[in-house]
């Protein structure tokens, strides 16, 4: 901390949510927001995860034989890829990945157990459904061809997987790492207490957006230099600003409230920190990944700095060049990938 100071996440139910986002952070600074309200999608929403609950354990095979008519092209990358029971649409009973395997997790207390929790903590997804159908009502806006993809929601078994994209036609969504700070056995697993920001309901609609702007726009670090990694992550939360605007800036960051007034008023010494210590163009990935990955503070920075610094910097330097650049698209934005030329052109000036 001293070298630094020394160097100087019903429609009624849906609304009073952006209310509460707009008074605990939400930010457009100043942007014009697009009405959607006209944007038509089609949204289609399965619980994979109570479907599977209410699977009769002693027919599996013909229960799998009808869920897999409910979900043709992913029961069997659930089932095989993610929870990795190897099943391989050899649904038969006398299959030891089924009589063991599946029976197993729909049983057995502690699985069983999860499975209930799940089903009381998510009795409907109706809020999360408004706010992702949001979401993509923004995407159609500044996608029109963007195909909307159909939402899944299930349970990995604590298997870590909150968001993520199957091809380009669905988005999985693990309810289960998504019960609040205090499930208790999110400590047993090993997950450490500066992910528990992205363990809540509200921060699905960001998981689920970031995992939608991986899929199109991966995070690459080969031969990259921390800027060019900043950039990226400054990319991807500008992205995530102009299809959840809906979302408080802490949410979409994944910080604290008291990290981001942290960051705000000291933006010009993480700037210069950078700056001084000449990080902007070092490429050893062991020394820059911290300040682009999640972790409990940015190293070199004091404590009540949230890890990935590097999202908010990023997301600075962004605004400051699309400022320079008003007529430029999201998706242009999105495809310029010389973060020389942003930090050049952007013309960025921290606040001091």
């Amino acid at each position: 901390m001293g070298s630094f100071i020394k160097r100087n996440f019903s429609f009624a139910v849906f609304a009073a949510l952006l209310a509460f986002s707009f008074l605990t952070g939400g930010c457009n600074n100043g942007e014009k927001v697009p009405d959607v309200s006209g944007i038509k999608i089609n949204m289609q929403v399965k619980r994979l995860d109570r479907d599977l609950a209410k699977l009769d354990t002693n027919h599996l095979a013909a229960g799998l034989q009808q869920l897999k008519q409910a979900y043709p092209d992913f029961l069997d990358f659930y089932l095989d890829t993610l929870i990795g029971l190897n099943i391989n649409r050899n649904y038969n009973d006398t299959v030891a990945a089924i009589h063991t395997g599946l029976k197993t997790y729909l049983t057995y207390k502690d699985y069983k157990g999860l499975l209930d929790t799940v089903a009381t903590h998510y009795p409907d997804t109706k809020s999360i459904d408004e706010q992702l159908a949001k979401g993509f009502q923004y995407m159609k806006y500044y996608y029109p061809t963007f195909k909307v993809p159909q939402v899944v929601y299930l349970v990995s078994y604590l298997n870590n997987w909150g968001a993520f994209t199957y091809g380009d036609n669905f988005v999985g969504i693990g309810l289960d790492m998504f019960l609040g700070a205090r499930y208790p056995y999110y400590r047993s697993i090993g997950l450490p207490d500066y992910l528990y920001t992205h363990l809540t309901a509200d921060y699905i609609p960001v998981a689920t957006f970031s995992a939608i702007y991986n899929n199109i726009h991966p995070f690459v670090t080969d031969e990259r230099t921390l800027l060019d990694m900043i950039i990226q992550r400054g990319k991807q939360q500008y992205f995530l600003h102009k299809v959840l605007p809906f979302v408080a800036d802490t949410t979409r960051y994944g910080y604290t409230q008291k990290q981001l007034k942290w960051c705000t008023e000291s933006e010009a010494e993480v700037y210069n920190f950078f700056i001084r210590d000449n990080l902007f163009y070092q490429t050893n990935w062991q020394q820059v990944l911290r300040y682009v990955n999640d972790g409990p503070t940015s190293t070199g920075m004091p404590p009540q700095s949230p890890g990935n610094i590097g999202s908010w910097l990023g997301y600075r330097i962004v605004q400051s060049y699309v400022a320079q650049h008003p007529q430029i698209t999201l998706n242009e934005l999105l495809k310029e990938n010389d973060a020389q030329k942003f930090l050049q052109e952007a013309k960025y000036k921290p606040n001091k």
